[in-house]
Formats: structure tokens, C-alpha cells, sequence
């Protein structure tokens, strides 16, 4: 059995299909799925979908994208829509300078307010970064140092450096569909070498659908396709990566095994 670690169940793409979404998932062996919001006016949704259905489970946060909308959050209303017994992680949040949809002092304000929330209820932060390692790396430092707290980088692809240095900070790591792509040679050699500890698999759907359904809307269902082509990548087994990924993101996300 694995799990999807990141999915958008609202998006346009699966929302009008959810139900039979996720029941093909089902089929395809997945058993559980973490259904992520990405602004604040998302959240009464995603947790909705959660309580109504006892597979999935939500976060709340707000993407990099969407930091200049949200300068008034505070930290004390992110922190009750942690309360919700669904809501097992904060996010996604992060740092976005290849598009810079919003201010980057923005960005990093909002990255650490929810950081700072995590430390407090021990829930994982969801980790968005392109094109801004340096800056996530030093946020991420500098708030190790005021003190620990659980971390995802989720649908991995920056550099093998960045990502070693996140590996040594204690972070785990989410691989989506794009690992199947024919590009994606250096996230390949990348995934190849981490831990098993450390490592996730998701969707990003309705997103990066992976060979062999390019073109298509992705489903939560499709991990399953991502999941065999890193165990065939890294020389392991299906069913043993299955079961380590799983364990793992139980692991992470502790509230939903709770």
C-alpha cells in the first residue's frame, strides 16, 4: 500500500471527479492521501473533504505564490486551523523566485511565521522552493537554531547539493511524478542515493502527471506509476519501497497514525 503526500482534491482537474478519483487510487493501492491548501479562503474546503472522508487528511498554509494576499494572516489564526484532528501539516509554504508572484520579503515573512507555528505544534512544515535555494536554505537554518521542527521539501527538484544540505539539516524528501521524465536525468541520479528514511512519493495532482499518463490531469491514483519508477531506479523492490514510504510518511505526518 502507499500514500499520496501531496495532493490538491479542490483543484480544478480532480474536484469535479473527486469521489471516483480517489476511488481509483483506492484500487490502485493507495490507502491514505494528504490533501494540501495553498490559501487561506481554501482551507474550510480541504479540511471539509478530510472530515468527510476517512482516507484523506489536510494541511493548512499558504503557497509562496499566494504571500501577497495574505499579509494580514496572523499567527495565532494559523495556528487554531492546526486544531482541526485532520489537519496533520502546515502548508504548503516556502520560497518562489522563479515566477515571483509575490514579494519576496513577503514570501520569507510568511515561510517563517509558519515554521514558527510548526515548532509549536510539532506538525510538518510542506516545503514549496524553485529557484531559491540559498534563501530557503538560510531560512531554514536560521530557524533550526530557535529550535526543532519536522520538514518536508515536497516534489523535489532543485540541485543534489541543495538537497543533501536539507538531508544533513534532518528534512525529508518528497518525489513526484517528474522523477519519469526523460529531462529529469539529475533528479534521477539524485533519487537514486536517498535514505530510505527520508523518502516520500506524491502526485502533485491535478499536476506532473508521470509517464505514462503525460497529458493527462494527474490523479492521486498515478503514484503508484511515480512509486515503481524510483524502485526500478534505486534496484528495490515495489512492495518494500511501498512500505518504507509509507512508514515514513507516517512517521512524519504523526497525527494521522495518532
Amino acid at each position: 500500500m502507499l500514500v499520496d503526500s501531496h495532493c490538491h482534491l479542490e483543484y480544478e482537474g480532480l474536484v469535479e471527479n473527486q469521489a471516483a478519483a480517489l476511488d481509483r487510487a483506492r484500487v490502485a493501492g493507495i490507502e491514505a492521501f494528504l490533501n494540501i491548501s495553498t490559501r487561506r479562503a481554501e482551507w474550510a474546503q480541504v479540511v471539509g473533504t478530510a472530515q468527510a472522508r476517512g482516507d484523506v487528511y489536510a494541511s493548512v498554509g499558504i503557497h509562496p505564490h499566494n504571500a501577497d494576499d495574505h499579509l494580514d494572516l496572523t499567527r495565532e489564526e494559523l495556528l487554531a486551523a492546526t486544531r482541526d484532528p485532520k489537519v496533520i501539516g502546515i502548508g504548503e509554504t516556502g520560497l518562489d523566485y522563479y515566477y515571483d508572484h509575490s514579494d519576496r520579503a513577503a514570501q520569507q515573512r510568511l515561510f517563517r511565521l509558519h515554521i514558527d507555528v510548526a515548532r509549536e505544534v510539532q506538525l510538518p512544515v510542506i516545503i514549496h522552493t524553485r529557484d531559491a535555494e540559498e534563501d530557503t536554505l538560510a531560512i531554514l537554518e536560521d530557524e533550526l537554531g530557535k529550535g526543532a521542527f519536522p520538514a518536508l521539501i515536497h516534489c523535489f527538484t532543485a540541485s543534489a547539493e541543495f538537497g543533501r544540505q536539507v538531508l544533513d539539516l534532518g528534512l525529508s524528501v518528497s518525489i513526484s511524478g517528474i522523477v519519469t521524465f526523460k529531462s529529469a536525468r539529475d533528479l534521477q541520479d539524485f533519487a537514486k542515493d536517498i535514505p530510505q528514511e527520508r523518502l516520500l512519493v506524491e502526485t502533485d495532482s491535478p499536476f506532473l502527471a508521470p509517464v505514462p499518463h503525460r497529458g493527462k490531469p494527474c490523479e492521486p491514483g498515478f503514484v503508484r506509476d511515480t512509486a515503481q519508477f524510483l524502485a526500478e531506479l534505486r534496484s528495490e523492490p515495489l512492495d518494500e519501497l511501498a512500505r518504507y514510504t509509507t512508514r515514513n510518511f507516517y512517521t512524519l505526518f504523526s497525527k494521522a497514525a495518532a
